[in-house]
């Protein structure tokens, strides 16, 4: 994808400081995961150097009461450490589910927010992406990324500072293969990180075509093309599996070597530090602590380059879903108009409108329809009937023009002031998987039961619904399609006289309903546009819906 090419390979740091800035919200949980990452560093490097005290100065000379105690106290740092390390890890996921919870509520409010263009070049399985992997992909950069990071760098720190105090000749010989670590580290984290790029790439891909291909399931079947899709499918699955693969291979490759490089310090730590014990020049305790050390050196080094790799994808993520959550593709809502009686008269004056700024679908258009009256727009597809019905809601601004509703521009209103006086009916209704009720009302709580009862009574409605199992309770799938497309039309007539608006637009609104249906909401429709004003679209060959004036899209 397009878009997918054009984010940074390299992560934004600014993007980690509004992260950070994010976790600060949680001051408390964020502090106590720093302090949590101070005290593990040294504490973990105690125990080997305890088990060097221990060896030294009890086993050696058979101080059996000192070996009980100092076993005791090796147990309780132990304990101490693994608890300490169970909150880390709790405390840490906690942060990052905590940040991810109020990013979604962020991200989607933003994206109900959006003008319908940014939605006509985006797909849908983009934003899909967005709120939800990309974001999971925040959390890692507090589980797995920038603390986590801190807490090992201090822990290689800390020991170091034990080892050269418990001997320098022993950890100088440990080092002596860090180079060769550090080498193989910086090469993995680089490859890793250019095909996590191209995973994330990958499946933005198939999501997107999944979406697609899922929702328009019917359109496949019915040109035949399963065959078609299924093979185009399985060439983006191949990429996708191939970019997987592709990191599983540099894990496969570089884990194998870092225990390589591992298991040559250890032979260079016995080869070399059996001499000096021999010489008298490091102690046996000493001898026996160090490969515990290594351990500790090795792992938070061999992890450290997955952790940025983690912290790396991270910060790429957030960049994308920040994309998002900045983006200015909204309708300026300056307005300060909020009028709920309105009259309803509409006028378009000289008004002008392009999709893309450049190719005009509406040029000087001008028109009024006073209050209470109703006008059909009838014209062949293409020519115009819905945009017009999408500007006067502004679901798109126009360029050149004005229209005013009772004498008022639109743009002056608040958009949901606006939008909220006037009501839709489209041919292709979209129905929410839930119940009857829940989508005639949409979920406003505050809508009175006994008004949608009325309004479905009058639009006829009524009575269908009631025969349905659970009535208004019955529960509809995804798209309603456990239902017919007269009663899911019937069903947003309803919805429509329910929220009782002052400016009615039927959208060629009968256009999918049996003649049956379409006798028993005739009548509704003529009480609805009676007392408001309306605007009834039509194909140029429909003209059973057309009203009182007349005017070409």
């Amino acid at each position: 994808m397009a878009e997918e090419q054009k984010v940074k390979e390299k992560p934004d740091f600014g993007i980690l400081k509004r992260l950070i800035a994010s976790g600060w919200k949680y001051k408390n949980l964020f502090i106590g995961c720093v302090i949590l990452a101070i005290v593990l560093a040294p504490l973990g490097a105690i125990l080997p150097y305890l088990v060097k005290d221990i060896v030294d100065n009890h086993i050696l000379i058979n101080d059996i009461p000192g070996l009980y105690k100092k076993s005791y106290i090796f147990i309780g740092v132990l304990l101490a450490n693994v608890l300490l390390r169970y909150y880390f890890l709790y405390a840490t996921s906690d942060l990052g589910q905590s940040v991810v919870k109020d990013m979604r509520n962020t991200v989607f409010a933003k994206l109900v927010s959006l003008r319908l263009r940014y939605f006509d070049k985006t797909p849908i399985g983009t934003s899909t992406t967005r709120t939800i992997s990309d974001i999971q992909a925040i959390n890692e950069v507090f589980t797995q990324g920038v603390i986590t990071i801190v807490a090992d760098l201090l822990s290689i720190v800390a020991v170091l500072g034990v080892m050269f105090y418990t001997s320098w000749r022993l950890t100088i010989i440990c080092l002596l293969v860090f180079p060769f670590l550090i080498i193989a580290t910086r090469i993995f984290q680089e490859k890793v990180r250019i095909s996590y790029n191209k995973v994330r790439t990958q499946l933005a891909n198939m999501n997107a075509f999944l979406q697609e291909r899922i929702s328009g399931m019917r359109m496949v079947q019915i040109f035949n093309a399963e065959d078609r899709q299924a093979k185009k499918f399985r060439e983006i699955n191949h990429a996708y599996t191939g970019a997987n693969l592709d990191s599983v291979f540099y894990y496969a490759v570089f884990f194998p070597v870092v225990e390589l490089i591992s298991a040559l310090s250890l032979a260079l730590l016995v080869w070399w530090g059996a001499g000096d014990y021999l010489n008298g020049k490091v102690s046996f305790g000493a001898l026996v602590a160090f490969p515990l050390y290594l351990d500790l050196l090795f792992r938070p080094v061999r992890m450290a380059a997955d952790k940025f790799n983690t912290l790396q994808m991270g910060l790429v993520a957030g960049a994308r879903v920040y994309k998002i959550i900045d983006s200015d593709e909204i309708i300026p809502n300056t307005g300060q108009v909020k009028i709920d009686g309105l009259k309803g008269n509409i006028k378009f004056d000289k008004v002008g409108f392009a999709y893309d700024d450049e190719n005009f679908v509406i040029n000087d258009l001008s028109f009024e329809l006073k209050a209470g009256e109703t006008m059909a727009i009838v014209g062949s597809t293409g020519s115009g009937k819905s945009t017009i019905i999408n500007i006067l809601n502004r679901f798109y601004d126009i360029q050149k023009g004005n229209i005013f509703i009772d004498d008022i521009a639109i743009r002056d209103f608040e958009i949901s002031a606006l939008r909220k006086n006037i009501a839709i009916v489209l041919q292709d209704v979209f129905l929410f998987e839930g119940t009857v009720m829940e989508n005639i009302c949409l979920k406003d709580m505050s809508i009175d039961q006994n008004i949608v009862l009325k309004a479905a009574k009058d639009i006829g409605a009524h009575e269908f619904i009631e025969k349905m199992p659970g009535g208004y309770d019955f529960k509809i799938t995804e798209r309603g399609n456990n239902l017919s497309v007269g009663q899911r039309q019937l069903i947003s007539f309803v919805r429509a006289l329910v929220f009782d608006p002052h400016i009615l637009i039927l959208d060629e609104a009968t256009s999918s309903i049996d003649p049956e249906s379409e006798l028993v909401i005739q009548h509704a429709i003529e009480k609805l546009i009676a007392k408001r004003t309306s605007i009834i679209i039509a194909q140029a060959y429909d003209h059973q819906t057309c009203g009182q004036n007349f005017s070409h899209g």
